[in-house]
């Protein structure tokens, strides 16, 4: 994919010049990719441990993990080993890297939530034909489907981006490499129509699966104002506000990132915002799911517990 008018390293966006500020960031991070890790790496653990959660909507959360999983460890290392060393370049093959996988985990996030949406609404709105339209083998195909989606968008956008020839610098105003910010570089005009018509095909798409989940929620709250009893309406509703949530936090910070006016930002808010779509979401997922839902929390309480009292046995019977 390159060619001989690419740059052979990129410079990314420093978060500050000064050497306190840099070990400060990178603490923070290290600190933020330790809490994503831990929190999906015990829902990881929940879900395929604890027979109650062997669900569909346990194995889409299981799923949403493994994306916000790979998110953290595609950003954060880099920007973490810039920190501390004090740097601020990519080679070209790591930013195609790195742009390849974040494209890719975030595509199949969203389309995991959108399938998330589905289990919602036939769970409340079709509670009869739960199990048959979402037995075990439509699951794996659904999420199947994601997957392959989330490759094949990534692989069309990165091969796209990066046969374009770059003769516009090699700074990108971005922490992590991102198709807008190496859109910028390129000096053919052709080829940026051509990116540009896979990125509003790709916005389409992700239109589409957004008016989906918003017609799926009006029918859901519908359904639930007609369930008679006030405890069966709060029941309803608290299965669905964490993915509700979730969604919301997804596309707000990523429609800001994307829609704020450029003339009005600064590049500390730019970075500001950039952190908040691509690194705190995966962090916060697990904590909105494990806080609204019930059979989650006993789930991680039981595991938590039987850890506890395996180490106090071992302890004591090593005395």
């Amino acid at each position: 994919m390159s060619n001989s008018s690419s740059p052979t390293q990129f410079l990314l966006l420093a978060f500050a010049d000064r050497r306190e500020l840099q070990l400060l960031h990178f603490w923070l991070f290290l600190a933020i990719s330790l809490a994503a890790l831990l929190a999906n790496g015990l829902i990881l653990s929940a879900v395929a441990c604890d027979h109650h959660l062997h669900t569909p909507m346990g194995f889409f959360l299981l799923n949403l993990s493994l994306t916000d999983l790979g998110c953290i460890c595609t950003i954060v290392p880099k920007a973490m080993q810039n920190f501390l060393w004090n740097s601020t370049t990519i080679s070209y093959t790591g930013c195609a890297a790195q742009l390849f996988f974040f494209a890719f985990f975030m595509s199949a996030e969203f389309s995991l939530l959108t399938i998330m949406c589905y289990d919602r609404y036939v769970a409340i709105c079709k509670p009869l034909h739960y199990r048959t339209l979402l037995g075990s083998r439509a699951c794996a195909h659904m999420a199947a489907a994601a997957w392959a989606t989330g490759f094949l968008n990534s692989l069309l956008h990165t091969a796209s981006t990066f046969s374009l020839p770059l003769g516009q610098g090699n700074a990108l105003g971005q922490f992590f490499c991102e198709i807008p910010h190496i859109l910028k570089l390129s000096c053919s005009h052709s080829g940026y129509r051509r990116e540009i018509g896979l990125l509003l095909f790709t916005v389409s798409l992700g239109l589409g699966c957004f008016v989906f989940i918003v017609f799926s929620y009006v029918q859901i709250f519908r359904a639930v104002l007609r369930i008679p009893s006030q405890q069966g309406r709060h029941k309803a509703f608290s299965t669905c506000l964490p993915h509700l949530a979730v969604v919301s936090l997804f596309l707000s910070t990523g429609t800001f990132a994307y829609l704020k006016p450029p003339s009005n930002s600064s590049p500390s808010l730019h970075l500001v915002v950039s952190v908040l779509y691509s690194v705190m979401p995966p962090a916060l997922n697990p904590l909105i799911y494990s806080l609204r839902n019930q059979e989650l929390k006993i789930a991680l309480r039981k595991m938590m517990t039987g850890c506890f009292s395996g180490a106090i046995k071992h302890q004591f019977s090593g005395v």
